[in-house]
């Protein structure tokens, strides 16, 4: 009696592991995190071109550089000082002058980048390791609201600018000109906030930016 109890609870053993095994089917196709010393950005599915990315693994190990918040530099001497358009980067916009269609947190916006590339640079990292942007936005002089489509056409010139399917840049807009190639031709797309706030900690500033990087696993 006591050897059929035993086989009769071996045997309900054995059909309950095999109803559980039934409902964890599949759990080796669960998503797996990335490799030890990378990052995988998590990208909207059937876009060619997204802007950026719907969230970012980071593996084990993943050696990461994170920039301050970083504002556009007073490069336009020509402005009177705290303005807004102090910070027109005159490398990009001689005489601190605008093409038609740039708006003042575009130009901005594309100063802010260019220093957010020369910190990178210092560390020995570049636009293509950054995943993760963190954006803030005031309201230009007598605007009711932030200038969200300037920045963006300033974030393309440098970031998510790649046929994703091609691997051929996509033309981009500078103000209202006919698209061109970007400043930087550049696939990744980091996860990123952009937020509207009352006030930025510099007089003259429309945007500020802070990025996260991942020094590159061969590194």
């Amino acid at each position: 009696m006591r050897k059929r109890a035993l086989i009769a609870g071996v045997a309900a053993v054995v059909i309950s592991f095999s109803a559980g095994a039934g409902t964890a089917a599949g759990w080796w196709d669960m998503p797996k995190p990335p490799r030890p010393g990378t990052v995988a950005p998590v990208l909207p599915a059937g876009q060619a071109n997204p802007m950026i990315a719907s969230g970012v693994g980071i593996g084990a190990n993943t050696p990461i550089y994170k920039t301050s918040g970083l504002g556009p530099s007073a490069l336009n001497t020509g402005a009177p000082a705290g303005t807004e358009a102090a910070y027109i980067d005159t490398v990009v916009f001689p005489g601190g002058t605008l093409p038609a269609g740039v708006t003042i947190t575009e130009a901005q916006g594309i100063n802010v980048l260019r220093r957010i590339g020369e910190n990178l640079q210092a560390q020995g990292l570049s636009y293509d390791d950054v995943y993760t942007m963190r954006v803030f936005l005031q309201n230009p002089s007598g605007a009711a609201t932030a200038d969200f489509a300037g920045w963006n056409r300033a974030y393309r010139q440098y970031f998510a600018n790649t046929d994703l399917t091609t691997g051929q840049f996509v033309p981009v807009p500078l103000g209202t000109a006919a698209p061109a190639k970007p400043f930087v031709v550049n696939k990744a797309r980091p996860s990123r906030f952009a937020l509207e706030i009352e006030n930025l900690p510099v007089n003259g500033w429309l945007v500020e930016v802070e990025v996260d990087a991942a020094y590159p696993a061969e590194r």
